[in-house]
């Protein structure tokens, strides 16, 4: 059932939906580079792109408990591989915390329910019902 406490903003829930995919294909790349070299130094460009996305993760994240422990990656001290994928799979457990705090199953009739994000637009709609 919905925690009417637990609840993000629309602003939050559309950088998520809009970052989440992208850096799951970028994590997922990461670890494939990570198995073949994992002590490669990555390039400039590679930690220009990764942090772009992390930094508008972290706009989000960083309200939640896992925040503090949120980095970005140092684009002047370049990072391995392996150090890039330890940071990532952080951003990667606050991103499956934060989906599963917020978005979540309401009832809608004695035996449906759906899910949605809980948001204070959500919650206004809701309690129409």
């Amino acid at each position: 059932m919905m925690d009417e406490n637990k609840v993000t903003t629309e602003n939050s829930v559309a950088i998520y939906n809009a970052t989440n995919d992208i850096f799951l294909g970028l994590l997922k790349e990461i670890r494939e580079l990570s198995k073949k070299k994992p002590d490669a130094i990555m390039s400039a460009g590679k930690v220009s792109i990764i942090n772009r996305v992390l930094e508008d993760l972290k706009s989000v994240l960083d309200k939640e408990p896992e925040g503090k422990f949120l980095d970005v990656l140092d684009d002047e001290n370049l990072p391995q591989t392996s150090d890039a994928v330890l940071i990532m799979c952080q951003y990667e457990t606050a991103l499956i915390s934060f989906k599963s705090k917020y978005y979540q199953r309401y009832k809608t009739g004695p035996y449906d329910f759906k899910q949605a994000w809980v948001t204070p637009e959500f919650l206004a709609e809701y309690q129409e019902f």
